[in-house]
């Protein structure tokens, strides 16, 4: 009888885990469908939705079912509480291409204190290219150019209080300009996460960019046809409430099998819920897979990718996602993080 090689017990074992995951999927594909969508009616009243992307590429293919995964590098921008459970310091770099044209980039660095805690910093910017200037008079372009940019700076930090419990808060300062208006605000995040010995079972809840009300300024602000002034409202950054689990039904020595779940209440629009897996394999290769469910416009699973290789005595995890949309197309990110905790080979 022919033994198996190694390309053919990689091959099979992916195809077993995948077969299981897709079934799940498939499952909670036809429960969308009849999810109701409380909270539809909040749409598009908060500003500075930028700060709702996912820019965690494993988050990212998982669906956003992430505020309760293990901490990496990327917790910062997921749950800060789960920085407490990344080994050492490190940076991460991620660049999402959300489509026509506008590419939203984050830049992070943690570093572990003599106490345990962690402390980060972010960068978080949402970039649209250069756009015409058009008028009601000069409807094909004046010949001028404006930009749009949002850009999120943040500090964050994570002290375990227990054993099993642990606490992380953030704060952020926001700029938003459009052309020759402005915007500042500031927003806060807070974490909780729950970790207890039954395999791997991680409870977390988040709170992500309270803040106060904020409107854009400027000399000339937006005017009619007859050329009055038109008021610009204030409004509110997107403030998520986010609670979910995750925990780990299949290990071994090679393989390990992470499944996730999140309930996402934002406060500009529907309640929905977020599924995702993620598959290692000898902790070298990582497929992820995930869903949400009553997201308009996204009916489709995401996916991601992650390899990890290295760079001279540290470890280096290259990551892809993918999410396809109705309206958007299909987005992208990609992203590498850099732990520096000298990877034994």
């Amino acid at each position: 009888m022919r033994s198996l090689t190694i390309p053919d017990y990689f091959c099979k074992t992916i195809l077993r885990q995948l077969n299981f995951i897709a079934c799940l999927f498939l499952g909670l594909s036809s429960f969308a469908q009849i999810l109701p969508n409380f909270g539809g009616q909040r749409a598009g009243l908060s500003a500075l939705s930028f700060l709702k992307n996912d820019m965690s590429p494993q988050s990212f293919g998982m669906g956003g079912a992430s505020v309760a995964s293990p901490g990496n590098l990327y917790s910062a921008e997921v749950n800060p509480a789960a920085l407490v459970q990344v080994e050492g310091s490190g940076f991460v770099l991620s660049n999402m291409v959300i489509g026509a044209g506008i590419n939203q980039s984050l830049f992070s660095g943690t570093k572990m204190l003599d106490d345990g805690s962690v402390i980060g910093f972010g960068v978080n910017s949402l970039n649209s290219g250069a756009m015409e200037v058009r008028t009601e008079f000069e409807p094909n372009g004046t010949g001028q150019q404006f930009y749009v940019n949002n850009t999120a700076v943040g500090l964050s930090y994570g002290r375990r209080l227990s054993q099993q419990f642990s606490l992380g808060i953030g704060v952020k300062y926001v700029y938003e300009g459009i052309a020759a208006y402005q915007n500042h605000t500031v927003t806060s995040d807070i974490g909780f996460l729950y970790t207890t010995d039954f395999r791997g079972l991680t409870f977390a809840v988040s709170v992500k960019n309270f803040g106060g009300n904020s409107s854009l300024s400027g000399d000339d602000l937006a005017v009619g046809y007859n050329r009055t002034v038109v008021s610009v409202e204030k409004y509110t950054a997107p403030t998520i409430f986010k609670m979910g689990l995750s925990f780990v039904p299949y290990e071994t020595e090679t393989k390990k099998l992470l499944v996730s779940a999140e309930l996402n209440h934002p406060s500009d629009n529907a309640e929905n819920i977020r599924i995702g897996s993620e598959l290692s394999l000898r902790k070298l290769l990582y497929l992820r897979l995930g869903y949400k469910l009553s997201v308009k416009g996204q009916n489709l699973p995401t996916a991601g990718l992650g390899i990890k290789t290295r760079i001279g005595s540290h470890p280096l995890y290259v990551d892809y996602g993918i999410n396809p949309t109705n309206r958007m197309g299909v987005q992208h990110i990609f992203g590498i993080h850099i732990p520096f905790n000298n990877d034994k080979r």
